[in-house]
């Protein structure tokens, strides 16, 4: 379908169209170079898809996969996402992408929240090279603001109805053995310690101080549920529902937390 310049999704529509010598020769180099080099396919066409939405992907930034993603393409009125102190009725007015990568999540929220003011924040420069590009394919510039952040680091003051977080979240064990494609991808947003929890621990000692009083943390976290609920027994965390099951995306409000 990328070598026809044509979308992902359904073909059947497609079928009785001529395919040509081009459009065959592409398709046959993308699946020769997949073969030889083992990078991801989303690295060697630069795009990925989340749902209808394309965003320009390179090797600075992993490539989108998050479940959060499922939540912010959900009904408008779906649970997760609905921060008690929201300040438009049931819509955050403000929102923080934490470790946003290529800054897809960020996106979503602000197509999601029309009236949100959202902040997308990443240690990578490089990440947020990839990002701006895709804030500005969007025309959302005047309304997602990008911050070079370690973590929390650089948004002292600062307060968000809304917190999501796709971090880093691989543990040592399964980085040691993960297939070379994701080793293509930058291990600094994959590696998070031994159990898989070191970013995901500082998320939540700081996050009560950058959400509203009502506000809500949203976070995903991989295969670590077992691990994060030993680690955290007190916290009231909630587990929406996505495709993978109720065990990659943990929500908790401000007030259940520290």
């Amino acid at each position: 379908m990328h070598a026809a310049g044509l979308p992902p999704g359904d073909i059947a529509p497609h079928l009785d169209e001529g395919v040509g010598a081009v459009r065959t020769r592409k398709a046959r180099q993308l699946v020769e170079e997949r073969i030889r080099s083992r990078k991801p396919a989303a690295y060697l066409m630069n795009e990925a898809w989340l749902g209808p939405y394309r965003f320009y992907v390179d090797e600075r930034v992993i490539v989108p996969r998050s479940f959060i993603a499922e939540l912010l393409l959900g009904k408008p009125g779906d649970r997760p996402l609905v921060p008690g102190g929201g300040t438009s009725g049931l819509s955050p007015g403000s929102v923080l992408d934490l470790c946003t990568g290529s800054g897809c999540l960020a996106i979503l929220a602000a197509l999601r929240f029309p009236k949100a003011r959202v902040d997308a924040a990443d240690l990578s420069p490089d990440a947020l090279a990839v990002a701006r590009r895709n804030v500005d394919d969007y025309g959302l510039a005047d309304r997602i603001r990008l911050v070079k952040s370690d973590l929390f680091g650089a948004l002292r003051g600062r307060r968000y109805d809304l917190i999501l977080s796709n971090p880093p979240y691989v543990k040592a064990s399964s980085m040691r053995k993960l297939p070379e494609e994701y080793r293509k991808e930058p291990g600094m947003a994959l590696a998070s310690g031994v159990d898989g929890l070191d970013h995901t621990r500082v998320i939540l000692a700081k996050a009560a101080a950058h959400l509203t009083p009502l506000g809500r943390l949203v976070v995903e976290i991989g295969h670590n549920r077992r691990a994060l609920e030993k680690a955290f027994p007190a916290l009231d965390l909630r587990w929406p529902q996505t495709s993978g099951g109720r065990r990659f995306v943990f929500c908790v409000n401000r007030p259940g937390l520290k």
